[in-house]
């Protein structure tokens, strides 16, 4: 892999402490910087009881000498390196609400990124029918977590309360929010607020393509 690419690490290692700081600690010393990393137990299989660590990384100037360094560590039993999940998946348009209305806007999203994805780019979009004030604002909160997503869809027929604090929260780190014009504060709260579902999710690939030319801050605040 070019050095001027970002990496994606897999690694298969022991599971104990201190493995985690003796892998980033080869990172360092290497002065690649880590900009996500993923960690979970492998259930089953030859390497059950293992973990499995994730990690893309960038700014390395020879990445099979990391591999190789990493490898030197007795804790690592396994390095496999992948093209990072911005070149797979790319940007990621989360909608979340009914189920009605999410696979609407969800229509609009796929046909739209299907064009785009066409010509070279890559938009994901991800959704999740939900209902309830908690749990649509645990969800709605978690979203700034979600590694690559570049806007919200909130679809639905009534969001309010929890709900629209949580958009609050989304927008102040970063990520826009679209919602269905709906009964409740969260069109209040939203930064565009459109009336047909499949327009909605039409609307929010084209805000995360590098390539059209629709600008959410251009047309914030308004409602179609």
């Amino acid at each position: 892999m070019a050095s001027s690419e970002n990496c994606a690490l897999s690694l298969t290692c022991e599971h104990r402490p201190g493995v985690l700081r003796d892998i980033a600690g080869v990172m360092a010393d290497h002065q690649v910087n880590i900009l996500m990393v993923q960690q979970s137990l492998i259930p089953s299989g030859p390497q059950k009881g293992n973990a499995s660590l994730y990690f893309e990384l960038e700014d390395g100037d020879d990445w099979g000498k990391l591999t190789a360094d990493l490898l030197n560590l007795p804790s690592v039993l396994d390095v496999i390196s992948y093209a990072p999940f911005s070149r797979i998946f790319g940007s990621r348009v989360i909608i979340i609400g009914g189920g009605a209305q999410v696979a609407q806007v969800a229509l609009g999203a796929v046909n739209e990124a299907d064009r785009h994805n066409i010509r070279g780019e890559r938009i994901s979009v991800d959704t999740i029918p939900l209902v309830g004030e908690e749990d649509l604002t645990q969800a709605v909160d978690a979203v700034v977590r979600l590694p690559r997503a570049s806007i919200l869809v909130l679809a639905g027929s009534l969001m309010g309360g929890s709900i629209s604090e949580a958009v609050d929260r989304v927008r102040v780190a970063g990520i826009p929010v679209i919602a269905l014009k709906m009964a409740g504060s969260v069109p209040d709260h939203a930064d565009l607020v459109v009336t047909d579902p499949i327009q909605a999710g039409v609307f929010a690939v084209m805000h995360a393509s590098k390539l059209a030319r629709f600008d959410i801050s251009r047309v914030r605040g308004q409602e179609f």
